[in-house]
């Protein structure tokens, strides 16, 4: 007898209320893994305190019972999609420092013969054909080997701005977007132009480049550019916005913030890709809270810049291989060329000062980080003919290379995709694991055998897919302890459980890599910045014959991210010739 399979609806959103909840871990089984997640990092005795902690935190006293009830009572409730539908905006919109070049995320397309405006022209139409196309839910819904995946952040692709707040953000956003216009941004300054005409017909690519053409042509130069407040600290940058709306520039960040996106041509030809990646993690002329920016320079080089707490690398990677298609709806073009106006701050002295320091402190941040490019022309096919998940190839040569780098294994996060759960966005995975300690170990043993190492490699391999397969399952301790915590502190309660204070909770948590993927042939880079003082940031693209790979990090620690680039390159290499001579 044959089940036949579910026939998954072929409307954008058309699935979601059939996705599996994810499932919310119980106290033992996050209280078991998280010991089993952080033992690695830890000596005897900081293992002994943090099991101490765990076996008070699940003592039948403690309070932690009361947290999980609460969270279990609130994934009940009415309208709750996901017992992660509150921890997500805290965790985003939480956060206190700056968002630019910290938390939005980029991608560098690949090449086009096409120049500035002609690319910019042709990725805003098909921008407006995708936002057309989502509103009639014709996006087709992404099925992952047959199950289909989240598409609830498609939603929040269009007229979504982040809105800086004193202690929480907001996210603004509406979908569908009655909007029709886009802002875009040149030399700092902005302009409105309406992309879709009055009757709902878009403009063609050709009518969109006259009209940018018109607006390179425009002399208006900002005398202080108005996007550095987002560059600011986000408490900071909220008081800025309050002055602007005082000071009459309502109007002004309305139209910015309900703006379908906003497409950046900068007056800049980027050198190599390092340097156009650079410009599109901190470049000026942006406005950081929106959504979506595309950004395209001046010899036609481009990309995209993303907010990140609404969207996740995977959404974004479907958006941008559409755009980068080339196939669109044949739709009847609006009439002429669409019409722009400059968007116009006024800007008392105080405001005037307060964008300048912002803008120089900001380019003193950047400039206090350092970032690498690497690329090897070895991809997912090799890995898979050595018989090795690529990905596992990737995590194990990071590991090598750090150990050998900077003579420790450290705390390293992977971003695990999980949208086949409703509302789902990422789990947090530790890759390091008892097998990658032994795996590094065995590899930096001059005295181990070649079968030694190949062994010591192959089930630190086995263990990594095994431990990704659980996090995309929702088996995972991090975000359902943090989340726990984060209850506790919205209720006010004063008594800490010690697990949060325990060595393993903050070993664990302090990374030394950061890494994401985000695999596209429509993409040659991805990248941000890195998270803490002593980590390195890992953005790789792991194509089927290339894998390329941008690194970050703080300036001061620089040299030991140019010595982990440069036994990366070795370890890649010897990783290979190991499986290649079994």
């Amino acid at each position: 007898m044959t089940v036949s399979s579910p026939e998954w609806s072929t409307r954008t959103f058309g699935n979601e209320d059939r996705l599996p909840r994810v499932p919310v871990p119980t106290l033992e089984d996050s209280g078991r893994r998280f010991l089993e997640w952080c033992a690695p990092l830890l000596t005897p005795d900081e293992l002994a305190e943090t099991e101490a902690t765990v076996a008070q935190f699940l003592a039948p006293d403690s309070p932690a019972h009361g947290l999980q009830a609460a969270l279990e009572e609130y994934d009940r409730s009415p309208g709750v999609h996901s017992w992660l539908d509150t921890f997500w905006p805290y965790r985003y919109l939480g956060r206190r420092d700056r968002i630019a070049l910290n938390a939005n995320f980029f991608f560098l397309f690949q090449d086009s013969p096409l120049g500035q405006v002609e690319r910019a022209a042709e990725l805003t139409a098909s921008a407006v054909d995708y936002k057309l196309k989502l509103d009639d839910e014709l996006v087709p819904p992404v099925l992952l080997r047959g199950e289909p995946q989240s598409m609830v952040q498609h939603q929040y692709l269009f007229s979504a701005t982040r809105i800086p707040g004193e202690l929480l953000d907001t996210a603004r956003t509406r979908f569908p977007s009655p909007e029709r216009h886009i802002v875009v941004f040149h030399r700092d300054t902005p302009f409105r132009m309406d992309v879709i005409a009055a009757d709902g017909r878009p403009h063609s690519p050709e009518q969109i480049a006259d009209g940018l053409r018109a607006i390179l042509k425009d002399g208006h130069v900002a005398d202080v550019p108005a996007g550095h407040f987002t560059t600011k600290a986000r408490a900071e940058w909220a008081v800025s916005r309050k002055a602007l709306l005082e000071a009459g520039n309502a109007e002004a960040l309305e139209t910015i913030e309900t703006a379908l996106f906003c497409l950046c041509l900068d007056d800049f030809t980027p050198s190599n890709a390092q340097e156009a990646s650079d410009r599109l993690l901190y470049g000026d002329n942006r406005w950081y809270d929106k959504a979506v920016s595309l950004i395209v320079f001046e010899d036609g080089t481009a990309g995209i810049n993303v907010e990140h707490c609404e969207l996740d690398g995977t959404t974004i990677l479907g958006f941008t291989d559409a755009l980068l298609s080339g196939s669109r709806e044949p739709r009847e073009a609006a009439e002429g060329v669409p019409g722009y106006e400059v968007v116009e701050f006024t800007l008392t002295d105080a405001l005037r000062e307060d964008a300048r320091a912002a803008g120089a402190a900001f380019r003193a941040y950047a400039d206090a980080t350092a970032t690498q490019t690497v690329s090897f022309g070895f991809g997912a096919n090799r890995a898979k003919e050595l018989k090795m998940s690529p990905d596992a190839f990737a995590q194990m040569a990071y590991q090598l290379a750090h150990r050998r780098a900077k003579g420790l294994t450290g705390a390293t996060y992977e971003s695990i995709a999980t949208r086949q759960f409703r509302n789902g966005r990422t789990e947090a995975m530790r890759v390091v694991t008892p097998e990658v300690v032994r795996f590094a170990d065995v590899l930096t043993d001059e005295n181990a055998s070649a079968d030694e190492k190949r062994e010591a490699f192959r089930t630190a391999a086995v263990k990594h897919v095994s431990r990704a397969k659980e996090c995309q399952a929702g088996d995972a301790p991090e975000q359902h302890l943090w989340e726990l915590q984060l209850i506790g502190k919205r209720r006010g309660d004063t008594s800490v459980p010690a697990l949060y204070s325990s060595p393993g909770w903050l070993k664990m948590r302090d990374d030394y890599l950061s890494t994401s993927s985000a695999p596209s042939v429509n993409i040659q880079y991805f990248g941000f910045g890195s998270t803490s003082p002593q980590c390195i940031g890992i953005a790789y693209v792991l194509l089927p014959d290339r894998w390329n790979i941008y690194l970050s990090t703080p300036k001061h620690v620089s040299a030991e991210m140019y010595r982990f680039a440069d036994e990366l390159t070795k370890a890649v290499s010897e990783l290979q010739e190991l499986l290649a001579g079994a």
